[in-house]
Order: C-alpha cells, then structure tokens, then sequence
C-alpha cells in the first residue's frame, strides 16, 4: 500500500501548525506569505513549460488538440483554463479541452471514487479519438492519480504527445509522460489540501501554456486579444477600443468597421491598416496564417 504521508503535498507546513488557534488576521496573513512562494516554484519550471508550448503550437498547426485531463480540483482546474479558449481567442470548443473524472457532473460535485480507476481515464480519452496530432496534459498534485496514469499511458500509445503536471518530485505521472513538469510548491497551509498553493501553481502553468501557443499561433496583435468572441455588449465595447489602440482611428471609424465585419476585430484591424476592402484583407489573414504583422508586411510589399 502507498504511503501517501512521504508526499510534499501531504507534509504539515510548520507555519501553520496552530492555525487553529491563529486569528482570523494572522490566517489570511499566513495564507498570503506563503501564496508567495508559489509564482517562484513556477519560474523553477518554465523550461519544461516551454516545451510543452513548442509542442501545443505545432499540434494546433497540424489540426491537433490541446487536452486536459484531471480528477478533482486538479481537473477542474483544467476545465476552467479550457472553457475560457473560445471566449477569448474565438477558438472551436474541442480545440482545447478538457476531462474530469466522473464526467461533467463532478465539475459540481466531488466524485472522489472515480480517480482510483485507471481504465476510466483511458476510456475517456478513447472516446475523444485521440491521435498523434494531439498533446495531453495530465494534471495531478500527488503525482500518483490511477485515473490520469491510466490517461496518460493510453494518450501515449495513441502517440499523443503526454505531459504531466504535479507538485511532487518525481511523481508517478511523471513516468508515464513524454514532458514532466514538478512544481513543487511545498506543504499546504493546510494540510493536504491542494485546492490551495498546488491549485494555484497549475492554474498558473495552464494559463502560461494556453496563452503563450495562442500568441504563437497569431490570435494576438502586440498585447491585444485580437480574435475575441464579441458576443456581448461589454466584449464588442472592448472590441472596439482595442481597433482604435492597434489603429489610432477613431471610436466611430472603429464601430463602422466592425460592422462590416460582424465584429471580427482581426479582420478589421487588416483592414484598417492596409487599406483594404474586406474580401482582400481576407486574403491577405489567410496567406498569412492569421498574423496580422505578416499580413500587413504582405500588403505593404505587394504595393510595393
């Protein structure tokens, strides 16, 4: 039988050993100082997440997937950084997903059991099709979840690209992955729970890989989200300031132009910046691969 007590995740934090006793200040003070520890347990690591997002931007290049794969806070983790992908760069829902172990529901409520069972995660992921072209990532603070092994192993021999994310030195997930990332963020404030400091640090990585291969994939122009999903009034407000900060024309110029366009802000800022009416602006986003720098460069060049 394991013994899960000789996991960092699992260790008492000697800061905290009278939290009981501590008042409702000196907590959230404690909680605090050691929450900032964990951007630096990250930094530690941005080699390996580098890796991963070489590997995430050549498999949206090649049609392929980013997949998140988790049991618990660590799944939900995942689903939070997935759900966020279409909103934000207009990307289709599969392209980035995510899987928590007892299906959506768990989202809500704990379904504790279904993380012991390695078949589940390999049955879960067989019926997403994985493929060579995808990259996985599964998400464990011990290291040692059966669901996410099981995945891992499955992803593997589908010739997925695996990657594990854990806050334990050499976890057990980690021996089934192609990329390990070990952020160990150290004993939680309270103990074993990993909702806290691990959460925190995975949030942190998901968001940097995520992020990082959309840029890398042309749906940010200088540090604006370029291919947002206007679905709503405040995000076509936002629209229209970030066609006005990428072009310096005018609020109404802006507005007028989206409308043509539907509210594609890409296609509005080529536009914009090159002069061009819409069907040839989007020739020139298409040419490009979807970078407005390229395409604008292609514009330039062609009226050379």
């Amino acid at each position: 039988m394991e013994n899960l007590s000789l996991l960092t995740t699992e260790e008492s934090n000697r800061k905290t050993v009278r939290l009981d006793e501590m008042s409702i200040a000196e907590i959230l003070n404690v909680m605090n100082e050691e929450d900032q520890t964990v951007a630096l347990a990250v930094r530690e690591v941005i080699p390996q997440i580098g890796e991963v997002v070489e590997k995430v931007v050549k498999a949206f290049q090649s049609g392929g997937r980013l997949i998140y794969i988790g049991a618990g806070t660590s799944g939900r983790i995942g689903v939070l950084d997935a759900v966020e992908c279409p909103p934000t760069f207009s990307t289709p829902p599969e392209q980035v997903q995510a899987l928590l172990a007892g299906g959506e529901g768990a989202m809500f409520h704990a379904v504790e059991g279904a993380e012991d069972d390695p078949e589940l995660g390999a049955n879960d992921l067989q019926k997403l099709g994985v493929s060579s072209h995808d990259v996985v990532i599964g998400i464990a603070a011990s290291g040692r979840t059966p669901y996410v092994i099981g995945a891992l192993q499955y992803a593997g021999g589908c010739g997925a690209v695996t990657v594990s994310l854990s806050s334990n030195a050499d976890s057990e997930i980690g021996e089934v992955a192609d990329i390990k990332i070990e952020v160990v963020t150290g004993p939680e404030i309270l103990t074993g729970s990993t909702r806290l400091r691990a959460a925190t640090a995975h949030k942190m990585i998901l968001n940097m890989i995520s992020t990082a291969s959309m840029v890398k994939n042309g749906k940010v122009y200088s540090n604006f989200m370029i291919d947002l999903n206007a679905s709503n009034f405040k995000l076509r407000e936002r629209a229209k300031k970030i066609v006005c900060a990428v072009t310096d024309v005018s609020y109404e110029e802006a507005e007028d132009v989206l409308i043509k366009t539907d509210f594609n802000v890409k296609l509005a800022i080529v536009m914009i910046l090159t002069k061009s009416d819409r069907m040839e602006a989007e020739q020139l986003i298409d040419q490009s691969n979807g970078f407005v720098n390229a395409a604008v460069k292609m514009a330039s060049a062609k009226k050379g």
